[in-house]
């Protein structure tokens, strides 16, 4: 018997201060990334999927970024210039790497 499955990983990479393009509101957004890996015998192998997304603290709206509009934030925030601009141009932010999963 052969026991394989799927295991997700979820890293914060920074917190950003945008204006949310559903709320209006400038807040807080998180840059996360989603890592999905393939398991064998219940150790992860390999990943298989990578998704980024940034995330509104206020109103909870998501939205996905490719990987270089990520890479291209955190670059934003580690040089202290902000992230991408909301709607208002607002662009502020600290930059940061916690994960909320196992590596």
């Amino acid at each position: 018997m052969i026991i394989f499955g799927t295991k997700g990983y979820l890293y914060q990479l920074a917190i950003l201060t945008l204006v949310c393009g559903r709320c209006g509101n400038p807040s807080a957004h998180t840059l996360r990334k989603r890592v999905s890996k393939f398991t064998l015998f219940f150790v992860p192998l390999f990943p298989f999927s990578t998704k980024y997304a940034t995330q509104c603290t206020f109103c909870g709206a998501e939205q996905q970024v490719t990987r270089e509009q990520a890479e291209q934030l955190q670059a934003q925030e580690a040089a202290g210039q902000g992230g991408f601009p909301g709607p208002g141009g607002q662009t502020h932010g600290q930059a940061g790497q916690q994960p909320y999963g196992r590596p």
